[in-house]
């Protein structure tokens, strides 16, 4: 499967005042991918197949967890296979195909089709790839799209594609066939799936660039949480819980543009990028809101997003949301490997989630680490 990308543009805006930090004027992703040649394999165990997750169709879950039984039989050889790995990947590709009707043997309707692959620049792809199909799966005799909630080229679902629900027909656009080529394609000759190296490479096998390695791999972690039910505010203790604890107290209250202080939530500043005055706001911005946080614990932090990279241990966006502990500072900027492009922090809670000051309009919440694009990594100030 050829994969192509789209980047969103982003507009940098340097703001010279004392504004903390800025939401993306853009955020980044949208995808499809793109598989080339390997084996299979799998390895499953009662926690690879428990949990679930919000906004995962039961039907796709259900493939998911097959896949993972399947693949056992398919590449021996292959551990650490599980459900999260399956569907942080077909989140990116499809959103596990939400909107589609998903029916009870798996057949997905109507299709999913990738961009036509002929070089246009359309979803980002500049190479034509020559149909291989006859158009069976993607309905095109001249050129090759990607298909199904995997998005599979078509010629190489035909070499990894396997019959997952057992009625004999092998086809991409079924959630089962789909999720267990996808679990053959990962496992290769027989990887180790636990280990982070194995399954960064076997995502960059996938799709051939970073950021589609660490955006899945960030919802691969956020599934994995669910799936197993640790971390969490419960193993947050000392200041790391004083920290949390003053943080999510301020749920609910407004985001102020250039608002709080060590002391608490105050009036902003004027102006942010989309206007939001906030003078007119009593409340926090996401860098007034971790100022006043790790004041309760002692810990003066600097104003500004951006300085507050530069303090504690700097974890790096490439080491992934599995590095991060309860209580750790999270960034997220316009070029992530560099610390004066951070816009935007939040506090770590556990299971993929973060305590935010998410933008004006908005109030403070409990957001996913993945519901904002440019992840910049974290610092363990505690």
């Amino acid at each position: 499967m050829k994969a192509v990308r789209k980047a969103g543009c982003l507009v940098v805006l340097l703001v010279c005042c004392a504004a903390a930090c800025a939401a993306p004027l853009s955020s980044m992703m949208s995808a499809a991918s793109s598989l080339g040649a390997a084996a299979s394999g799998g390895d499953g165990g009662g926690e690879d197949l428990g949990g679930s997750a919000a906004g995962i169709p039961d039907r796709m879950l259900t493939a998911y967890k097959g896949a993972v039984r399947g693949v056992k039989k398919e590449v021996p050889k292959c551990r650490g296979m599980r459900w999260p790995v399956l569907a942080g990947i077909a989140r990116i590709e499809s959103n596990h195909a939400v909107g589609r009707t998903i029916a009870a043997d798996g057949a997905i309707t109507p299709r999913i089709l990738g961009p036509v692959l002929n070089g246009s620049g359309a979803g980002g792809n500049t190479t034509v790839f020559a149909d291989t199909d006859g158009g069976r799966w993607d309905g095109d005799t001249r050129f090759e799209r990607a298909v199904g909630p995997f998005q599979f080229l078509p010629q190489t679902f035909r070499s990894m594609g396997r019959d997952g629900n057992g009625d004999g027909a092998v086809d991409p656009h079924n959630a089962d066939d789909a999720a267990l080529g996808a679990a053959v394609y990962l496992c290769g000759d027989g990887r180790n799936l636990r280990d982070d190296k194995q399954l960064r490479s076997a995502l960059f096998a996938y799709n051939r660039s970073d950021a589609y390695v660490a955006e899945v791999a960030g919802w691969i972690d956020r599934y994995d949480a669910g799936a197993t039910g640790g971390g969490g505010l419960s193993t947050a203790k000392g200041d790391a819980r004083t920290v949390l604890d003053a943080a999510l107290a301020q749920r609910g209250v407004p985001y102020s543009w250039g608002g709080g202080n060590a002391s608490g939530k105050s009036r902003g500043i004027c102006c942010s990028p989309n206007g939001q005055d906030g003078r007119q706001v009593v409340g926090f911005d996401c860098s007034g809101l971790t100022l006043y946080a790790f004041a309760r614990a002692g810990v003066r932090l600097p104003r500004l997003a951006a300085d507050q990279a530069g303090v504690g241990t700097r974890i790096p966006a490439s080491a992934g949301y599995k590095a991060l502990k309860p209580g750790d500072l999270v960034f997220y900027g316009y070029v992530p490997t560099q610390n004066s492009s951070i816009h935007h922090v939040g506090i770590y809670l556990g299971n993929g989630q973060m305590v935010n000051a998410a933008r004006p309009g908005t109030k403070i919440r409990v957001d996913a680490l993945s519901s904002m694009g440019g992840f910049a990594g974290g610092a363990r100030v505690l």
